[in-house]
């Protein structure tokens, strides 16, 4: 045979082989599986930590099994379907944090790893149990918000006298607690005075609820002229703006900043402007990539992930969101 056809075919044969190696590689990675199961499925934040799993999914070349868990019932439902399905293991944002210890046995019974984000999973003891987390930096963003909206209250020369500040908060979660305890102790340390910081929990952290305990602060306090408002998210914020607005106080009269993005955007979008001004962006198309590459990791080359990662926030405005959050990657 000529020696020619012999090379021509050697070079043909290799390629061949790395062809299926390449092959063989991808389907052994997607093999892996493995799930994402968050408690409000519907909320834009969850959406987009979804999405950045599934781009780390495509990256890697393993599967992303979503699943929506409302209760503890369904969580436990949602780790029996992970498992039907081959995972080998599920990042998790549980609908009660006390739920950690059923979720761990369960998963431990069918050898799945588990990688929590947003909230932590508290023991039987009440301390946060040792499993991998990547959340928020929570007392840090609550501060950066106080800080904005005191220096803004400044900018616009209004009165501490006639200012008060409505604070929505839901202090059964520490994540959330310390966002809104980061932003008190960020406005009192500029001089805005503590006994005009008025504090009512809500039920459930959504515009609704924010709209009800919101109300009660206003109604309370029929002598504040202007209001500064944060609180634990942008739902949060967004329904202390409407009850604000149903009182009669507008855009001369609120200051209002949110925490993550997602949600906010109709409202930074409006074409008239209205009390809420910004919101603290947090990455939760990022967050959702992160926490999936750490499971995978862990689970295809038995790397283990750092116990706890926190995601810093950076404050956007009207006229800054569509860069900073575009060059996250946020609207691809």
């Amino acid at each position: 045979m000529n020696r020619y056809i012999v090379i021509g075919l050697f070079i043909v044969s290799i390629s061949v082989a790395f062809a299926l190696i390449g092959c063989n590689s991808k389907k052994e990675n997607r093999a892996v599986t493995i799930g994402f199961m968050v408690k409000f499925p519907e909320e834009p934040w969850f959406q987009k930590e979804i999405k950045g799993a599934r781009k780390c999914g495509d990256k890697y070349g393993f599967k992303v099994v979503d699943i929506g868990a409302r209760d503890g019932d369904q969580v436990l439902a949602g780790i029996d379907n992970l498992a039907a399905q081959g995972a080998k293991g599920f990042v998790i944002c549980a609908p009660d944090v006390r739920l950690g210890p059923a979720i761990m046995a369960k998963a431990e019974s069918y050898k799945m790893k588990v990688f929590t984000v947003d909230d932590q999973f508290i023991g039987a003891d009440g301390k946060f149990m040792n499993v991998p987390y990547i959340g928020l930096a929570a007392r840090d963003i609550g501060r950066s918000i106080g800080k904005y909206l005191f220096d803004e209250m400044k900018k616009r020369g209004w009165k501490i006298e006639d200012t008060g500040a409505c604070v929505v908060t839901y202090d059964q979660l520490d994540t959330v607690r310390e966002r809104t305890e980061g932003g008190t102790e960020a406005l009192t340390q500029a001089g805005f005075p503590a006994e005009k910081i008025y504090r009512v929990p809500e039920s459930i952290i959504d515009q609704p609820g924010a709209f009800a305990a919101a109300n009660i602060i206003v109604t309370q306090h029929p002598d504040v002229k202007k209001w500064i408002a944060y609180s634990v998210n942008d739902e949060a914020v967004l329904g202390s703006v409407r009850a604000l607005e149903n009182h009669g106080f507008n855009v001369d009269s609120i200051i209002a900043v949110g925490i993550g993005g997602a949600t906010s955007l109709p409202e930074l979008e409006k074409e008239k402007p209205t009390g809420f001004i910004g919101t603290c962006f947090v990455d939760c198309v990022g967050e959702g990539y992160k926490s999936a590459e750490y499971l995978y990791k862990w689970i295809n080359e038995g790397i283990t992930p750092p116990m706890d990662t926190r995601s810093a926030g950076t404050i956007v405005t009207r006229e800054t969101f569509r860069k900073v959050m575009t060059d996250a990657g946020f609207f691809e």
